[in-house]
């Protein structure tokens, strides 16, 4: 069982996130999608390697490979996606993250879901299902395959961390992003065009959008997550992420002006029964691989 603050910053991690579904639509339309991720991960990178500390060879290998996934291909993916789709259907496609971490995370880091945690994960699916249930909010495939494949490799990016740790959190996302950044910049240089342009024309509420995407839905979230990580079967946390979509949705209605419907209230509520219940003990059976214990003489 979490503790009352493991739960708490769990809570916090998909406000963040979740408001990020849209204020992130900001940015990728001021900003080429390639081009705003590598400047998040460079903004992160110069905020946070002054104070992370001397790495041991072993965190910056484990931060290049988990740069691949969390990184480079997740928000590669998913920056494209969002821009060519909604910010409420987004958010919920990538709920498929969920899953991808649970399922990995057998395979990869020992740890079985029973069937209470994949009843929780169901039920907070067709809550998220439900509140969807709204005409007119058609997304191309294109954005939800995109959004799929960043889902898919944010999961696998969350069990690496969990079987390559544990780290020291601000010091594995300052490094993560000194890796990241190069990957999504180089490809935003193959891939787009009006680089130049858009850092000239990007308006104020543009740089606020990658401001708040670079602290808070980077540093802040992501730190708290690594932390949770660390301590916490990835079976326990990885379903709190599937409140991002209740708070994006909600956040879509009040800044954006969205309507207010019976199935969105519904489906929310479902959703945070479906988490509540992956968070009761009542039979809950976690096995997790021991984690590879640090070289310290290596560390030093």
């Amino acid at each position: 069982m979490m503790s009352l603050l493991e739960t708490f910053a769990a809570l916090l991690v998909p406000i963040f996130w979740g408001l990020q579904f849209v204020t992130a639509k900001v940015g990728v339309a001021a900003f080429p999608p390639l081009l705003f991720g590598g400047l998040r991960f460079a903004a992160v990178a110069l905020l946070l390697l002054p104070f992370g500390g001397k790495p041991s060879l072993r965190e910056v290998k484990a931060a290049a490979l988990i740069s691949l996934f969390l990184g480079g291909l997740a928000f590669g993916l998913y920056f494209p996606g969002l821009q060519r789709g909604s910010a409420s259907l987004s958010a919920v496609v990538v709920q498929l993250l969920t899953p991808f971490t649970v399922l990995l995370a057998w395979p990869v880091a020992g740890e079985r879901p029973n069937a209470r945690v994949m009843l929780g994960i169901c039920t907070a699916f067709a809550g998220v299902g439900l509140s969807l249930l709204r005409p007119g909010h058609a997304m191309p495939m294109v954005a939800v395959l995109l959004v799929m494949g960043s889902a898919a490799a944010q999961g696998l990016g969350t069990v690496l961390v969990k079987r390559l740790g544990p780290f020291p959190p601000m010091r594995l996302l300052g490094w993560m992003a000194l890796f990241a950044a190069p990957q999504l910049l180089a490809a935003s240089l193959l891939l787009e065009q009006g680089q130049v342009a858009a850092l000239r024309q990007a308006p104020t509420m543009a740089w606020l959008s990658l401001a708040y995407a670079s602290v808070f839905g980077t540093i802040v979230a992501f730190g708290l997550w690594f932390w949770l990580i660390a301590r916490c079967s990835l079976t326990r946390v990885a379903p709190f992420a599937l409140l991002q979509t209740v708070v994006a949705i909600v956040a879509s209605v009040v800044l954006l002006g969205e309507p207010v419907t019976v199935p969105l209230v519904a489906g929310a509520l479902v959703c945070m029964a479906g988490v509540a219940l992956t968070q009761s003990n009542t039979g809950a059976v976690d096995r997790p691989v021991p984690l590879p214990t640090p070289d310290v003489h290596e560390a030093r």
